[in-house]
């Protein structure tokens, strides 16, 4: 445990970053899984709707810095393969 008063601080604005880090990268994931659902179910226009959801959550996600731009522009692209394979 930190002794000095500003290290205490410290632990505590980490503790509370990685609970938000935690629940954005949640959310993003859980909405890429819904996603990923609906295209192995076979429903494509609610993989439609999905997609645009799990885009936007990916987007968010890399806006507060949790994922790397670089990240977010893969898993976006896969998602759209996937989206593509499954219309087609």
């Amino acid at each position: 445990m930190p002794n000095i008063k500003s290290a205490k601080k410290r632990v505590k604005v980490i503790e509370k970053k990685t609970l938000r880090n935690n629940m954005i990268k949640s959310g993003y994931r859980s909405a890429v899984r819904k996603f990923e659902e609906a295209i192995e179910a076979g429903n494509v226009e609610e993989a439609k709707t999905l997609f645009v959801e799990a885009t936007k959550k990916i987007d968010q996600a890399c806006t507060k810095g949790v994922i790397v731009k670089n990240t977010a522009a893969r898993k976006k692209s896969r998602l759209a393969k996937m989206l593509n394979t499954a219309v087609a």
